[in-house]
């Protein structure tokens, strides 16, 4: 009875040595694996310009997110205005909802994307978003952001937060005061749109909290419908991102999927206007716009090497049982196609705009939420030595 009793002490021992090396190799691992992505962010010296948005999704702020919808593509294309020292800047957004009816974690807090290139997700996550809710914690999903976001570390970055709603801004237990200064410290400035009039957002410390992050503090009124000028030019520029879309060569296992996301999103634009659908397209036809991840096009043009890496199974039917020299020439016609188009785009978004600034020139302009960000965009981007378009 000894013996076995020693046996089953000696496996005992045995396990939890062997568990505290496993451990302690996965702990190993961690540490490599973030000690690698801190790197990776360290050694990347493209200038960044990364907006994290943060909406409000509690249960008056339908008219909000129908804002948010509406001017995406107003906002990217503003971001695609700037340059910094002749280059144009890696464009990244994220997005947060707080507020929300479903208690994430205890706080009512959700990260829906991280900081992403990937403008497409961010569509689609927009149209996806539900309202319903309160107990809105403001400093809380500002210290989240500031905490979990990738944040670039060149002094070059421009790095912005706006937080939207119309609750007090001091709830829950992470105070704004707390959170803004550790955003400041890692030159993050927060910027404030308070949907509602300006009394009551300075009584509710929007005003306070804007001026603390060295941000903007605006009052807009959510439940307004966004209103587009409509031109002569939208359905040239509509028939021109018809034409894009066929030079996007999906590949491997979500190639498909996320052509067929890609058109969703061009519904989902077109679905709010014929303006917004052009303003889409006009984002489609910019640098900021990249899907190396599943288009064959991008993927060449970031890294050419990978086409030798490509394996048959990932590759689109109509590439399928082609030489690497073949396929090279397919993605390089489709790649001078894209160009084409793109330019096309560009020279009637040129007429467009023109025709939209002078339509506004002659009435008031409305304040809305794509606005505010724009405004405060620009303002920022020439004090940090950003050119604008």
């Amino acid at each position: 009875m000894k013996k076995i009793i020693l046996s089953a002490v000696l496996l005992l021992a045995i396990s939890i040595v062997y568990a505290a090396c496993r451990n302690s190799q996965a702990t190993n691992e961690k540490t490599a694996n973030t000690t690698a992505q801190v790197a990776e962010v360290s050694n990347n010296k493209e200038t960044r310009i990364q907006v994290a948005i943060l909406l409000d999704t509690s249960g008056s702020m339908h008219g909000l997110i129908d804002q948010a919808k509406s001017r995406l593509w107003n906002i990217v294309n503003t971001l695609t205005t700037l340059k910094y020292n002749g280059k144009e800047p890696v464009i990244e957004i994220a997005l947060y909802e707080y507020g929300s009816y479903n208690r994430y974690k205890g706080d009512y807090i959700r990260q829906i994307t991280p900081l992403t290139t990937d403008l497409d997700l961010i569509s689609q996550e927009l149209f996806r978003l539900e309202t319903g809710g309160s107990e809105e914690y403001c400093g809380t999903v500002i210290h989240r952001a500031v905490r979990e976001l990738e944040w670039g570390n060149l002094k070059s970055d421009m790095k912005l937060i706006y937080i939207a709603g119309n609750e007090v801004f001091e709830q829950g237990k992470i105070s704004y005061r707390t959170a803004i200064p550790q955003a400041l410290e890692r030159d993050i400035y927060v910027n404030t749109i308070h949907c509602g009039n300006s009394q009551t957002g300075i009584r509710d410390l929007w005003k306070d909290a804007a001026n603390l992050g060295k941000g903007k503090f605006f009052n807009i009124d959510h439940n307004a419908k966004v209103r587009y000028i409509e031109t002569p030019f939208d359905d040239e520029i509509s028939a021109c991102n018809t034409k894009l879309n066929n030079t996007y060569i999906g590949y491997g296992e979500v190639g498909n999927e996320m052509k067929i996301r890609q058109v969703q999103q061009d519904a989902n634009a077109q679905s709010i206007s014929a303006s917004n659908q052009a303003e889409r397209a006009v984002s489609k036809s910019k640098a900021a716009y990249k899907n190396s991840s599943w288009d064959l096009v991008d993927m060449v043009k970031k890294d050419k090497s990978k086409i030798a890496e490509l394996k048959e199974e990932a590759l689109p039917a109509e590439l399928k049982n082609k030489s690497k020299e073949e396929i090279k020439a397919f993605i390089t016609a489709k790649d001078k196609e894209r160009e084409s188009i793109k330019t096309e785009i560009n020279e009637l978004a040129a007429k467009r705009q023109a025709y939209i600034d002078k339509a506004m020139a002659e009435e008031e302009n409305e304040d809305d939420l794509g606005n505010a960000i724009s405004q405060s965009v620009i303002s920022l981007a020439q004090t940090k030595g950003y050119s604008v378009e």
